[in-house]
């Protein structure tokens, strides 16, 4: 829908970026569900904070957004006032499904031109080994999570080498064992998510993206996702840290 509407003129790219970085609020409550209940088995109550924090994360951002998009959208004329700008147009089954197939063959011919492409080069560039050498980087280079307990670092490196639900594994494993408290495995996680960010979006959402919006568009929308993402967790990460020590 974002797309159509930026491709049709009644969207502009500042209308459009914060449209997609609101759509934050509804993304969270689609993964939600299974968040909770991948977490709530391995930390068992520790799964109750990390997901009012990453809870909390969502809401600064969607309260950001509504008050960015306050000062910065100028409000739009009725659609009475728009000429030929938007048209309401009444049409027949017939005429529906045949613009709908126009739009589908639109959409088709970009996802076998672009996406398809962009999964097959990230599937070869993670098969030569690519991807698991940023994350060997990433992992042997901890230095500045020296703050952390040295027992919840191997939370971190799994939840990058691997995926939430190995670092989760760690976490489990390390709080059966009485090593860890709840507030160090949430931290733990919290970095964890934080660090996998870029390589999650690049390996998912890029190829995504890049079906529906053009490559340069595509990458903009995630640069400001990812930013914008990282930081609100960053941010009630801190505050956690310091409200529990």
């Amino acid at each position: 829908m974002l797309s159509e509407a930026y491709d049709q003129d009644r969207l502009d790219k500042r209308e459009l970026i914060l449209g997609n970085l609101f759509n934050s609020m509804p993304t969270y409550f689609l993964h939600l569900p299974t968040v909770f209940f991948i977490t709530a088995p391995l930390i068992k109550g520790a799964a109750i904070i990390y997901v009012v924090l990453t809870f909390s994360a969502a809401v600064f951002r969607t309260t950001v957004i509504l008050i960015v998009g306050r000062f910065l959208l100028s409000e739009k004329p009725d659609d009475a006032d728009l000429g030929d700008a938007v048209k309401h147009e009444k049409a027949d089954w017939r005429a529906a499904l045949t613009k709908t197939w126009k739009r589908f063959r639109k959409k088709m011919k970009k996802i076998v031109v672009i996406t398809v492409p962009i999964y097959i080069a990230i599937y070869v560039l993670s098969k030569f080994g690519m991807f698991g050498a940023v994350k060997r980087i990433m992992t042997e280079h901890v230095g500045f999570l020296s703050w952390l307990d040295p027992q919840s670092i191997g939370i971190v490196v799994f939840h990058v080498a691997a995926e939430f639900t190995a670092g989760l594994a760690a976490a489990g494993a390390l709080l059966d064992a009485g090593s860890l408290g709840y507030r160090d495995i949430i931290l733990a996680l919290l970095v964890g998510n934080v660090l996998s960010s870029p390589m999650r979006a690049v390996r998912h959402q890029f190829p995504y993206y890049a079906g529906i919006f053009s490559p340069k568009l595509a990458f903009e929308l995630i640069f400001y996702s990812q930013v914008f993402r990282t930081g609100s967790i960053i941010l009630v990460g801190v505050i956690y840290y310091y409200l529990t020590l």
